[in-house]
Formats: structure tokens, C-alpha cells, sequence
């Protein structure tokens, strides 16, 4: 019986290696076909078709530069603190996305914040990245409806697309890297990001010590954390 069984295997399996065998092999004939192509393509490019390519790519190149530079006119690239609401709303007329951090000088967790922050307005110029005191800015910080310290509004062509509260997003922990925050911000659109916006770069897990006490959010809290409606 067993050797009925293993011969009438044989052929099944014989059959699955040939199915394999013939899709590799047509993949493979796919490929060359379209690298063909790619190459007919290039060969039927005259000197006036090159130049026009290059001058396209001259004109794009030039393009990217005076947005820079027009980004940087506009105060990006670096991170700065607005004095008051009326500088808020007037820098919002300039720059189309925001990465704006309310803070308040007794909070711990918002010079935290501030690290991260400046490194990435270096990085990200499509960006303003900038700080308001939620103290002395009441008006902007109740219209944008900021609840906790510390609270980063990402906005996006005027309209305020997410809100980072706190730490909950970025591990609930203090020691976040600036990765994490990058990853997070990008989850709004208002910075460009090449990785896997699915999978959040840090994989750390943080434990909670037993003797720490949690408010709302979920996330390990001390007086960093302030509720305004309190």
C-alpha cells in the first residue's frame, strides 16, 4: 500500500514543479520584454529628445530650488517660537504645513519635544515647524482646541488635519526617538516621508512602574500633562 501511495505522488508533485517551472520561465520572458521595450525606447531618441529631457530636468531642478529658498524666506528649516496669535495666523497664510508644539515653561516633557523639533525643521524645509505658549497664546490655544501640554497641531493647508497629545503615539514613554515623532507627524501629510508609514520605527517596549500614577490618555503622566479644563 505504500508503495501504491508513493507512487501515485509522484506525478502530483512532478506536475507542481513543471507549474512553477513554467511561471518563473514566463515572468522571466515578461521582463525581458518590457527591458526591450525600454531600451527601444531609448534608442529611438534623437539629440533633439535628449536635450529637451535635460532641459526639463534643468527647469525641475531649478523649480525645487527657489521652493527652497522661498521656504526658507518664510522662516523654514529652523524652529521658532510665534509670539502671539496674530503671528500665528499670519505665518499660516505663508507656509501651507504646520508642525506646531504648544508648550508651557513648567512642563518637563515639552523641552522633549523641543529636541526632536529642531532637529526636524532642519530636515523637513516643506514644513514650519514652530512652538506657541499656550499661556500666553488663549485664543489660538481654545480655537485649536488644546487640551493637554504637550500638544503638537499638524495643519495642512489651513485646516488642522491631527493632533499628537501627549506621549500616547510615540510609545508612552519620555525616551521616543526622533524617528518615532518624524513617523508620527508624517501620519497627517504635512512632511514628506520615504518609510513605511504602517510601521512605526520605534519597536521598544516600555514598562510602567508600579508606583506611577496615570491620568486620561492612557499614557505614564506627571505635571507634563495638563488638562486646561481643569
Amino acid at each position: 500500500m505504500a508503495n501504491r501511495l508513493l507512487i501515485r505522488k509522484r506525478p502530483i508533485r512532478s506536475t507542481m514543479e513543471q507549474l512553477i517551472q513554467n511561471q518563473v520561465i514566463s515572468a522571466a520572458v515578461q521582463l525581458e520584454k518590457q527591458l526591450d521595450n525600454e531600451l527601444d525606447r531609448l534608442d529611438s531618441f534623437n539629440t533633439d529628445d535628449l536635450d529637451q529631457l535635460r532641459q526639463q530636468r534643468i527647469q525641475q531642478l531649478k523649480k525645487q530650488a527657489q521652493q527652497r529658498q522661498e521656504w526658507k524666506n518664510n522662516g523654514h528649516g529652523e524652529y521658532s517660537e510665534l509670539a502671539d496669535e496674530k503671528e500665528f495666523f499670519a505665518m499660516s497664510k505663508k507656509s501651507a504645513n504646520i508642525v506646531c508644539h504648544f508648550y508651557r515653561d513648567s512642563t518637563p516633557r515639552c523641552r522633549i519635544v523641543d529636541m526632536h523639533l529642531k532637529i526636524l525643521a532642519e530636515k523637513h524645509l516643506e514644513a514650519k515647524f514652530c512652538k506657541v505658549n499656550a499661556e500666553r497664546c488663549p485664543f489660538l490655544t481654545e480655537r485649536l482646541r488644546i487640551k493637554v501640554i504637550p500638544s503638537i497641531a499638524l495643519i495642512k493647508d489651513s485646516k488642522t488635519k491631527d493632533y499628537i497629545v501627549g506621549f500616547t503615539d510615540l510609545g508612552n514613554c519620555d525616551d521616543f526617538s526622533t524617528e518615532m515623532l518624524e513617523w508620527r507627524i508624517a501620519q497627517s501629510g504635512a512632511i514628506e516621508y520615504s518609510g513605511d508609514l504602517l510601521t512605526p520605527p520605534d519597536v521598544k517596549k516600555h514598562k510602567k512602574p508600579a508606583n506611577q500614577k496615570t491620568i486620561r490618555g492612557g499614557y505614564d503622566s506627571d505635571d507634563s500633562d495638563i488638562d486646561f479644563d481643569d
